[in-house]
């Protein structure tokens, strides 16, 4: 049971001040701009966007200076605002095939068509600190290459010519809209792809990393990893025509997995899909592999018994808003409860005590000591 804390609104009102002045700090070091946080923070804003649901960089970067650098907090401020915003329709599905690409890699094909671009990654630095940055030191000039205006083709396209790979069916459908309505098991993939999205990049890749590890055996190769920008179309009834609205940057990963075949399938490869809004090549690589994992029963697949593959536990738990609400929720007054509980437990300890105290008595009475000293001294 809850009770509302009364006389308590003097001390919430101090709290948040005091909060805003430990969010500013130092005022002799100068403030922090939303700017700066979404132009240099850019990993931490697409983060907030991929998992608040909500793609827009401007009100991701000032969540995160809200928030202190909190980013589930952030994704919380973001998620609650998104709630009030109103709904015009639906866009077309992207065709990332059609991506500018910053950066696209095969850890499969060395000569991909359409070449592999390592563009801006950590994977080749040496994970030392830089302590020019400190020194406010200027970055040196870096030859940088336009991104691929083309169309890229996807790699998968070309073990699909072959058989290979495992034909996914046409959705006959649009997909329900975990944004709009509750999830409810059993999920169908779309489903589970838009948790696995909104879910939390740390338990994602804790569960990514446990199939790597021999739970689920699902050893993949990543196929394709691309990043980029892709257009938003969009139908316009009042014009009868469809229109751009704008572009978006996503990541896209295409994993690729051996597949033993079955009675009525071949021995072939099956995949495993991640695709994220931003920069956000771990998430996106971490989701490929879960949702590879949670494909065991449409593939015919034994149940290891692995958490990975444990349609309910991954997705009932991956929504780091939904942990963090019911996480911290204790810390709020729960002074009913507990002392109901703090009474019964010395009922229990009253209960246990009397008991013990008849125990130690003689069947006529008395104490069972005092007997045996009075049969002793006799």
């Amino acid at each position: 049971m809850y009770v509302a804390v009364k006389g308590g609104e003097r001390a919430i009102d101090n709290a948040h001040a005091w909060l805003a002045e430990e969010r500013r700090g130092d005022i002799s070091v100068p403030e922090l701009s939303v700017d700066q946080i979404r132009e240099q923070m850019t990993l931490a804003v697409n983060r907030v966007m991929a998992e608040g649901s909500l793609y827009d960089p401007e009100l991701a970067a000032l969540a995160i200076k809200q928030s202190r650098g909190d980013l589930i907090e952030a994704i919380f401020l973001i998620r609650a605002y998104r709630t009030t915003l109103p709904r015009f329709g639906g866009s077309h599905p992207v065709d990332t095939a059609a991506m500018d690409c910053d950066r696209r890699v095969s850890a499969t094909f060395k000569d991909a068509p359409g070449g592999q671009v390592l563009g801006p990654t950590f994977d080749y630095t040496h994970r030392l600190l830089d302590f020019q940055l400190a020194a406010d030191g200027q970055v040196g000039e870096v030859q940088k290459t336009e991104p691929n205006t083309g169309e890229t083709p996807h790699i998968m396209g070309f073990l699909d010519r072959e058989g290979l790979i495992q034909t996914e069916p046409e959705g006959a459908e649009a997909p329900d809209d975990l944004t709009r309505s509750p999830l409810e098991l059993p999920a169908s993939r779309a489903l589970r792809l838009q948790a696995l999205t909104r879910g939390d990049e740390g338990f994602l890749l804790s569960m990514a990393y446990s199939t790597q590890r021999g739970y689920a055996r699902n050893h993949a190769f990543v196929a394709e990893l691309r990043i980029g920008t892709v257009a938003v179309e969009m139908d316009i009834p009042e014009l009868g025509f469809t229109i751009d609205i704008g572009e978006i940057t996503l990541t896209e990963c295409e994993t690729v997995n051996q597949f033993m075949g079955s009675k009525t399938e071949p021995p072939q490869f099956t995949r495993g899909y991640g695709l994220v809004f931003g920069m956000t090549e771990r998430k996106a690589i971490s989701m490929a592999l879960v949702d590879r994992a949670l494909r065991w029963k449409e593939l015919g697949e034994d149940n290891l018994g692995a958490p990975a593959q444990d349609e309910e536990f991954v997705l009932y738990h991956a929504d780091n808003i939904q942990a963090t609400g019911f996480l911290e929720h204790i810390k709020l007054p729960h002074y009913v409860d507990f002392q109901s509980e703090l009474e019964l437990v010395r009922k229990l300890r009253r209960n246990v005590q009397a008991a013990g105290q008849d125990e130690s008595k003689g069947p006529s009475g008395g104490s069972f000591s005092g007997k045996m000293k009075e049969g002793v001294g006799s």
